[in-house]
């Protein structure tokens, strides 16, 4: 039963509206009213078919890993401030974003370019590396958990967190996730992977690109056996992205592109560049120095002339003029013997005069000892 306008959670976090609905819960505007900020909070809906351990054990691990999400400090991570267990459901506080998700921009504005895609995806895949390098896995990457603001992608919703890759989980013959987003494997029943997120993610970036959902099918058995005959993924927008794209959605894990050669690749495309050929080189930030001898190279190398002193040639030697340097104002100029001082000022001569009579020899300017 979804909670009403005005419901009082944990004694605190009071629900205004409702942002956003999905299979698995809703998503509130709601007003912390301890700290007086405007939060986002997330109720899950669990399955009904599910018993009351199993629902007790889900919540617990909804709390402990929605802790550990809130561990990782990442710009393209949505904070998680706050995992409430009220109504034998968990509750997920997070950031409230002012944005649009990835799927109101396509419903909105149409497929998108592939080097925008590529960099959205770019940052998402930062995000994925961060949680899965704290042991979490998403598993439900997909458009409407993709926010986009003005100057980054945002990976939200981590309710499912916490509700797979658990041996009881698998052996109800739950799979939990979004139809056309979940991964071949866990379709299959295999437990999920960090490797399951990534085909999710390249099936976000396929949507996002094309304008449409993989192969069509609103169905995750559908889209798998449309995969599984062999057939070669429809692109026709993809571009650039193309090649990204068909190495993620791969049904072998164990031949799916890796999340670092995937950054590579996102970063080479949302560059301008081919996924498949190195970044275009930098602008260097300051003027690089011609070189008198040979060609530039990336390292600093040894002067050619150095240690040839040493060294016995047979063939005819090559004289190098040593590079001259030019002599600063004054640098090195020594008064030559004889050369006559110029005459102090009168000025000059009456101060003298006056720290001679009034102060001690030892606080005398250096120049005037010298002179005795």
């Amino acid at each position: 039963m979804r909670a009403p306008s005005g419901y009082l959670l944990a004694a605190r976090y009071r629900l205004m509206e409702p942002v956003g609905r999905g299979g698995m819960g809703t998503v509130w505007r709601a007003h912390d009213e301890l700290l007086d900020r405007d939060v986002a909070v997330k109720e899950v809906r669990l399955p009904a078919v599910l018993d009351e351990e199993l629902r007790a054990e889900l919540c617990a691990r909804t709390e402990r890993e929605g802790r550990a999400t809130a561990m990782v400090a990442h710009p393209s991570v949505i904070t998680v401030f706050d995992v409430v267990t009220e109504d034998d459901r968990p509750w997920i506080v997070m950031e409230l974003l002012r944005a649009k998700s990835l799927e109101q921009i396509i419903q909105e504005e149409g497929p998108l370019q592939p080097r925008l895609a590529a960099e959205i995806g770019r940052q998402i895949l930062g995000a994925l590396r961060a949680v899965h390098a704290k042991g979490i896995l998403h598993r439900d990457v997909k458009p409407s958990n993709v926010l986009v603001t003005e100057d980054r992608a945002v990976l939200t919703d981590f309710g499912l967190a916490a509700l797979e890759g658990d041996v009881s989980i698998t052996q109800a013959g739950i799979v939990l996730g979004s139809a056309g987003y979940i991964a071949p494997e866990r379709v299959l029943g295999a437990k999920a992977s960090p490797a399951a997120d990534l085909w999710s993610l390249g099936a976000t970036l396929y949507t996002a690109v094309e304008g449409r959902g993989l192969h069509g099918r609103r169905t995750a058995a559908a889209a798998l056996a449309a995969l599984t005959t062999g057939e070669p993924i429809p692109m026709s927008k993809a571009g650039p992205l193309a090649p990204v794209l068909d190495a993620l959605l791969r049904i072998d894990p164990a031949t799916r592109l890796d999340s670092v050669r995937a950054s590579l690749m996102l970063a080479r495309v949302a560059a301008g560049g081919s996924a498949e050929e190195p970044l275009p080189p930098r602008k260097p930030s300051r003027p690089s120095r011609p070189s008198s001898v040979g060609a530039q190279t990336p390292f600093p190398r040894r002067p050619s002339h150095r240690g040839m002193h040493r060294a016995e040639t047979t063939g005819p030697q090559v004289s190098v003029p040593s590079p001259r340097q030019e002599r600063k104002p004054g640098e090195g100029v020594h008064r030559r013997r004889g050369e006559s001082r110029p005459a102090p000022s009168t000025y000059v001569r009456f101060k003298a005069t006056v720290i001679k009579l009034f102060l001690p020899r030892r606080f005398w300017p250096r120049e005037l000892r010298k002179r005795g």
